[in-house]
């Protein structure tokens, strides 16, 4: 088998042990009602990644702001590491650690659900989110791989993707964020 054909298939079998891992399915749905309720009170959807989860974190929140399949109204959401004046702000004042906590401060409230995306889960700017989030009473879902990392501890849902490996990570949690993206809109708008 050549290379090409070898990663895919690498990546298939990761999907395959999602699929088969009942809890984590379950735990997608769950993830998909606490939007749901969410968006019933007036609340947003709050991501934030560093590097590749950064662009994750960006891409679905998007999907929510325009839209995924179907023609609807806006739902709020927002990326909080695509501001690079408050990056950079923050950064420079508090430290790199704080980039978003200090968002989430300003900007979460009660209603609303915050993902952290963190292939290993140790992120240090999402694990003091994640402080700064149960503060504000946010629900915080942590988007990890198999382990879980720092974040498993204080998360109210982990979705931990079965692989150590960040790419095939990375590959997985965009095609949850597109499941959780699909079925929100579905049952919101349909």
């Amino acid at each position: 088998m050549n290379d090409v054909a070898s990663l895919i298939e690498d990546s298939i079998e990761v999907k395959k042990r999602l699929l088969q891992d009942e809890k984590l399915v379950e735990k997608i749905n769950v993830a998909c009602d606490k939007i749901l309720d969410c968006y019933s009170k007036g609340g947003k959807v709050i991501f934030m990644g560093n590097g590749g989860s950064a662009a994750d974190a960006q891409h679905l929140s998007t999907e929510f702001i325009s839209k995924f399949l179907l023609e609807r109204g806006s739902l709020a959401s927002i990326a909080l590491n695509c501001n690079t004046s408050t990056l950079t702000a923050i950064g420079n004042d508090y430290g790199f650690d704080y980039v978003f906590s200090r968002q989430i401060e300003g900007l979460a409230n009660e209603n609303d659900v915050v993902f952290g995306i963190s292939t290993s889960g140790n992120s240090a700017n999402i694990l003091e989110a994640l402080k700064k989030s149960k503060e504000k009473g946010c629900y915080f879902i942590g988007l990890t791989g198999e382990k879980g990392g720092a974040m498993k501890e204080g998360v109210d849902l982990l979705l931990n993707v079965p692989s150590d490996h960040t790419p095939r990570i990375q590959e997985a949690h965009i095609m949850i964020g597109h499941i959780i993206c699909e079925i929100v809109e579905r049952r919101m708008f349909r």
